[in-house]
């Protein structure tokens, strides 16, 4: 058990008037006792109170002596809710994770193990916000090959190529260079079809002129990496050069200040102006970003409805779009990490125009 981060979980807990509670997601189990399986259809959890933690775990899983201060551990005939029960204490309410599926928890409620159950993932949803220097030195490493890596995804555009074989042929590419696997499956849009922000690339080949949207990220060591480019298989018209140089702008506004204090919606707003600014408003679909870690879409987004002032340590996405529906699409998106007085841009792969040879 990491001491450090169950003790600002806990700490998070009481401001929010718990004192006990339950969590699932086996990444936040894996991120407070460094113990990681997939439990599939199983139960698996992590009990935290003052008292001390204790992790429920099948016999089938992989040995987790050690990882909690007490192991309860049951198999495919047992029950496992009642276990859980005779460990919370019946008189205080419990806080539960938004992973603790419905199947258990309402034979938990039932079974009254607590005065009352609410939802309390931003318990540790909090904690793995910020960053230690472990993690960020994680973070820039990820970065950095998916740097490597958006350069190999421009080595693969030729006339012909399809969206799908550049695609498939990414995952190799990453674990030749030190990644295990996409933080999330990689967007490759040819022409119009950038101008859908989540396109699956297809069988489509690439034709002579079109532009090139990569959206990519990979998983090392843990941690996630993710970054969009766009680029020009021909010299570009003034029209595209027009929308390339707005979403650029916006993204390095954006960047610019970036530091403590600074609330989430101030960051989109500054984006948000730049492209409305240049009569492109309605063009731009969705938030400017979404933290970033253990997993590619974290809680806490970077939208006009945030508030909350950005903390050092935390890690997120600057991802302004312009969408022309039947015409084109372009996204340029760095990762940042908030350090005490601003921010540090962990994608060097260039903001500037790029024509590739195709």
């Amino acid at each position: 058990m990491d001491q450090g981060r169950s003790k600002r979980v806990m700490d998070n807990l009481r401001q929010m008037g718990l004192s006990q509670a339950l969590f699932c997601d086996p990444l936040s189990i894996w991120y407070l006792t460094g113990y990681y399986t997939e439990p599939l259809e199983r139960f698996l959890a992590l009990y935290l109170s003052p008292s001390g933690s204790v992790l429920f775990a099948n016999r089938l899983f992989p040995d987790a002596t050690g990882a909690a201060d007490r192991l309860v551990t049951f198999d495919d005939t047992e029950d496992p809710i009642p276990l859980v029960a005779a460990n919370c204490d019946p008189n205080s309410e419990l806080g539960v994770d938004k992973d603790l599926a419905a199947r258990w928890l309402v034979p938990l409620m039932d079974s009254k193990a607590a005065s009352g159950f609410r939802l309390a993932s931003k318990a540790v949803d909090d904690a793995r916000s910020i960053k230690d220097d472990r993690e960020q030195g994680l973070m820039r490493q990820a970065s950095l090959t998916n740097d490597l890596a958006m350069s190999w995804l421009a080595s693969q555009v030729r006339e012909g190529a399809t969206e799908l074989s550049i695609a498939e042929g990414l995952l190799g590419e990453y674990r030749s260079l030190g990644a295990q696997d996409h933080s999330f499956p990689p967007i490759v849009s040819y022409g119009a079809h950038a101008a859908d922000p989540h396109h699956e690339p297809d069988q489509t080949p690439l034709a002579k002129g079109d532009m090139v949207l990569f959206d990519a990220g990979c998983k090392q060591d843990w941690y996630c990496s993710d970054m969009t480019r766009t680029f020009f298989t021909a010299e570009p018209t003034a029209h595209q050069l027009e929308v390339y140089d707005t979403v650029r702008r916006a993204n390095e506004a954006a960047e610019k200040i970036v530091r403590p204090g600074v609330t989430f919606a101030q960051i989109d707003l500054t984006a948000r102006k730049v492209i409305e600014d240049a009569g492109f408003g309605p063009y731009f679909t969705h938030r400017l970003g979404h933290q970033i870690g253990l997993t590619d879409h974290e809680p806490g987004d970077v939208s006009a409805t945030h508030d909350e002032p950005v903390r050092p340590g935390q890690c997120f996405s600057i991802e302004p779009g312009i969408y022309l529906p039947n015409d084109m699409g372009v996204r340029i998106e760095d990762l940042v990490i908030v350090t005490e007085n601003g921010c540090e841009v962990l994608n060097h792969y260039t903001h500037e125009p790029v024509v590739l040879d195709a």
